[in-house]
């Protein structure tokens, strides 16, 4: 008998500025953003190497996309994988804002704290 994995469920995790992949539990990857006023600005997309070439990324891209889209918010992709993603579906483009020097100097400043 085989075994079938759970499909894999996305979360936020508000206190860690993050959406999560888990597969059967583990997480196995993450989405990082900030939010500043109406725009949730994504910063870093990451796989564990042991759940790579899995499309993960693309599924916790696309969750934490639609997610977004529930609050209101506005996506600004820092993250070189999001700006790929938003290239490829053309469904989150109306959510899409441009990745300004003022947003770049703004999260750095957020993430030095």
């Amino acid at each position: 008998m085989t075994q079938h994995a759970a499909a894999p469920t996305v979360q936020r995790v508000d206190a860690r500025h993050r959406y999560e992949i888990l597969v059967d539990g583990s997480t196995a990857g993450l989405t990082a953003y900030r939010d500043h006023d109406d725009q949730r600005v994504f910063y870093h997309t990451e796989i564990d190497d042991a759940f790579a070439g899995q499309g993960l990324a693309s599924v916790l891209v696309q969750q934490a996309l639609t997610d977004a889209r529930a609050a209101g918010k506005r996506i600004v992709p820092v993250c070189p994988y999001v700006a790929k993603f938003l290239r490829k579906h053309d469904e989150f483009a109306d959510l899409a804002d441009p990745v300004t020097p003022e947003v770049l100097r703004w999260l750095e400043t957020e993430l030095a704290r």
